[in-house]
């Protein structure tokens, strides 16, 4: 995998052919042969050069840019179609540095030119008219190759906040799924394991084994829903986890009753509606000091007001982390949760029927 911070090698060799400009003086000027020597030893030395740049990162490029430098300007006597090696090195240039920095270096690339051109007999009347515009050209594709490695990074680094973010986010929901799901179901173990040592305390055998076996039970579907919640909370439906919640109330000492008719509502509602009757059934068992709890279900206009109401004569409840966790998760679906204190405490959930069934 290429290094966000280097050039994509796959066309490095489909760029050489810009070195046309370097060859194509072989066939039209004869030359002596230390010069083809000279030619071939600098061809050499900028391809290693070259791939050097592709290979290395941003930081590091200065090298094989002074290399290409170098060799093009010792060569520019013998062979004016180093012109070609000097695009290279402006290439890498504007995809290598700042623009202060790209401005700097460009500035004194042509005054090389200039240096070039008068202080040598080179064979090319045009080298510094054709030569400062090709380079100048090649190094505003260095500029853009940066601006697309730039975006590249941006892009990448979006798509880890989003990874980084739906882990958050993932975490803090198996967190309260477990919270819900354990309060609830450790609550109805403590219940099977007291009325059971109960029972056996007065000798209530085939009772206290009917307990065990519930307990047992409770403790299997504990296990799978643990197991549910790591990888998405599975159910089998508000109507049937309303019932299983209805009982469990009965099996605690309660009076349960349900008013209205369950409605459907769509799976990611479900799920966020059944957590939360969980949650506020588990506190009915766990804090209430009264014997019976009302389940009601309430459509008004398209609003569903869902109610948990017991008759404890509770005091007023201090919001915990469950309480806090049920209004985080209800917010999700566009739900909210309010609480009563009359005659006990009502807890009541309302939801907008069409966010819940669409």
């Amino acid at each position: 995998m290429t290094p966000y911070n280097t050039l994509e090698r796959k066309l490095s060799w489909a760029y050489l052919i810009n070195l046309v400009f370097y060859v194509i003086p072989l066939f039209n000027v004869r030359f002596a042969l230390w010069q083809y020597l000279s030619m071939a030893a600098a061809l050499l030395l900028f391809l290693v050069c070259y791939f050097w740049a592709y290979r290395c990162s941003r930081s590091e490029m200065h090298w094989p840019i002074a290399g290409i430098v170098l060799v093009a300007a010792l060569i520019t006597p013998v062979n004016p179609g180093s012109i070609a090696m000097f695009a290279y090195a402006g290439f890498f240039i504007g995809f290598a540095y700042t623009l202060k920095r790209y401005l700097l270096l460009m500035l004194l690339l042509v005054a090389l030119f200039v240096v070039l051109k008068l202080t040598l007999t080179i064979h090319w009347n045009l080298f510094l008219e054709m030569g400062v515009p090709i380079v100048l050209g090649v190094s505003l594709l260095g500029r853009a190759e940066q601006a697309k490695l730039r975006h590249r990074l941006a892009e990448k680094q979006s798509e880890d906040e989003i990874k980084q973010l739906a882990t958050t986010v993932e975490r803090e929901r198996i967190a309260r799924d477990l919270h819900d799901i354990l309060g609830h179901t450790l609550s109805s173990i403590i219940l099977k394991a007291d009325l059971a040592e109960k029972l056996l305390a007065r000798q209530h055998g085939e009772a206290a084994q009917q307990q065990l076996s519930e307990l047992s039970q409770i403790a299997r579907d504990a296990l799978s829903q643990v197991r549910q919640s790591v990888s998405g909370y599975k159910h089998q439906g508000l109507a049937a986890e309303v019932h299983k919640l209805l009982g469990r109330l009965r099996d605690a000492g309660f009076q349960a009753e349900l008013k209205g008719e369950v409605p459907a509502l769509n799976s990611r509602c479900e799920t966020a509606i059944i957590l939360a009757l969980t949650e506020l059934t588990t506190n009915v068992m766990r804090h209430s000091k009264g014997d019976s709890c009302q389940l009601s279900f309430v459509q008004q206009d398209k609003h569903l007001l869902i109610c948990v109401a017991d008759n404890g004569n509770s005091s007023d409840i201090t919001e915990g982390n469950g309480l806090a966790g049920l209004r985080e998760r209800l917010a999700a679906i566009g739900a909210s949760l309010a609480l009563q204190h009359h005659n006990g405490v009502a807890a009541s959930i309302q939801l907008s029927l069409q966010e819940s069934t669409e």
